[in-house]
């Protein structure tokens, strides 16, 4: 049985469009330092638009109008 909501990934444009299209409409990727850290990571394996941010960079970006949801 197929639900509803699911949705066929085959429709979906391909990943690398999909970052291609973010980082030109200036989208950037808040990357967890701990996270980041524990797996001993190199930063020069980032991609384009990723910066190693915390809950301090989160908040400011969320800012102080209205209600944002995210994720973390």
């Amino acid at each position: 049985m197929v639900w509803p909501w699911v949705w066929s990934a085959t429709a979906a444009p391909a990943l690398p469009d999909l970052l291609a299209r973010y980082e030109k409409a200036g989208g950037r990727y808040l990357v967890c330092p701990v996270c980041f850290n524990a797996k001993q990571l190199d930063k020069g394996s980032l991609i384009a638009g990723a910066e190693l941010a915390g809950t301090v960079q989160l908040w400011e970006w969320i800012g102080d109008d209205g209600a944002t949801t995210f994720s973390y």
